[in-house]
């Protein structure tokens, strides 16, 4: 059986890893992939927007299956192309994908449909956002309307950074066309939860949940990342608390896009905050999160593949998705610099006896020599009985991997533990 995974990055790598468990597929083609990931998939220099020569290739290579990972590719219709010319795919159709194509959409989605979320507003026009911000509650959110690569949206803890974020996003365009319209939304806190879910537009089936760590440094200290770590199970995400979200959250979600003609198959990300009034939806996702994939899929112990062909058949009710009942940790190694400028190309060192998981998200293959060519350069993953042991682990694994200019958080899970410590002590 041949599959095709559309995508390049750290989360491809775990996608891939976990589907190379299927014995009945023979190859793997990656679209463009990486060059850490030729070790286990064919990569083929085709971008991931590329969706012409994405639907070519798949034709002409027999595929059976495929998978569109990135939200690029899925926002511009990727499986519709695909599905038209008799490719199976897992992933949503353009018209579902919209829910994290457009924040204007999906906040629109969550008021008609009652779905707990941030209060909001929404503006086409810079000097009617701006106005709105001379009286508004500070701290504040700004959201670029479109996607920005998980980097479009601002928490402003001044009027002043406000509306600095509203002209940037909308004068300036550091987000392109993405910020021709913009949310600004109420501020919330509590503790953040990322929840991956199954489902075939009918049931929904979620995943082990997760803890990312935006922040570039220790202590959630410095500029907004792609992610830099993450843990799984989230302590915070109780099962009470995951009841509340199946009934109030993930079924009225899925509910609302059939209502509106607009049926989700695939995987649907809930970015949640767990504020003093309950669960409430940040944002949505139309496909596996990054790094979220790569400490979720080290749990299943079910057959991905399986599950990807019951989201797309209308079979998952019927379908076993069963995790682990562990604990996994991944710390990010990226570039000095990142997430501004920084340098590539330096060789990428794993020691023999490396143990962990390894999933490589900026990469390339020179020589026979793996080169870091990106600013998040791979993810170190570890599992354990433990939320410590797997934390310690991955650190242990990290110390086996190296390149010039590796920089990495020292504190992934800390905040996780400090909630497990305080739960055994009755605090």
């Amino acid at each position: 059986m041949k599959i095709m995974v559309v995508g390049g990055g750290g989360r491809e790598h775990a996608i891939i890893k976990s589907l190379k468990k299927n014995k009945d597929i023979t190859e793997i083609y990656a679209l463009p992939g990486n060059g850490g990931i030729t070790k286990d998939a064919t990569c083929v220099n085709i971008g991931a927007k590329d969706i012409p020569a994405i639907t070519d290739f798949a034709i002409k290579n027999s595929i059976d299956f495929a998978v569109v990972a990135p939200d690029d590719p899925l926002v511009l219709g990727a499986v519709d192309a695909l599905e038209e010319k008799g490719i199976p795919c897992f992933g949503p159709e353009k018209k579902a994908a919209i829910i994290e194509g457009s924040k204007v959409f999906s906040k629109n989605l969550m008021k008609k449909y009652n779905i707990p979320t941030a209060q909001y507003e929404v503006f086409s026009k810079a000097e009617d956002a701006i106005k709105y911000l001379e009286t508004a509650e500070i701290p504040i959110v700004v959201k670029a309307d479109g996607l920005a690569l998980g980097k479009g949206v601002i928490i402003a803890n001044t009027r002043d950074e406000a509306i600095s974020a509203v002209k940037e996003i909308m004068e300036n365009k550091m987000f392109g066309d993405s910020g021709n319209n913009i949310v600004i939304e109420e501020f919330l806190t509590g503790p953040e939860v990322s929840v991956l879910c199954f489902t075939d537009g009918k049931c929904v089936k979620p995943m082990v949940s997760s803890m990312d760590h935006k922040r570039a440094l220790d202590n959630d200290e410095g500029l907004n990342t792609g992610g830099m770590g993450t843990i799984a199970p989230n302590p915070y995400y109780t099962e009470d608390i995951a009841r509340v979200c199946m009934d109030t959250i993930f079924i009225p979600t899925i509910n609302a896009m059939n209502s509106e003609n607009r049926t989700f198959k695939g995987c649907l990300y809930f970015g949640l905050m767990l504020t003093p009034k309950g669960p409430k939806v940040i944002e949505y996702n139309c496909r596996f999160g990054d790094p979220e994939t790569q400490v979720v899929l080290p749990l299943l112990e079910s057959d991905l593949l399986t599950i990807m062909k019951a989201c797309r058949n209308g079979t998952l009710e019927d379908t076993e998705v069963k995790f682990a009942n562990k604990n996994a940790a991944c710390v990010v190694m990226a570039s000095e610099g990142y997430p501004k400028s920084y340098k590539s190309g330096f060789q990428i060192k794993v020691d023999p006896d490396f143990a962990g998981e390894l999933y490589i998200a900026g990469a390339k293959l020179e020589d026979d020599k793996i080169l870091t060519a990106g600013g998040r350069v791979l993810g170190v993953v570890a599992t354990g009985e433990t939320l410590k042991g797997a934390i310690d682990n991955a650190y242990n694994e990290v110390k086996k991997v190296s390149f010039d200019n590796a920089f990495y958080r020292k504190d992934i899970g800390k905040r996780a533990l400090s909630k497990e410590e305080n739960t055994i002590y009755g605090l």
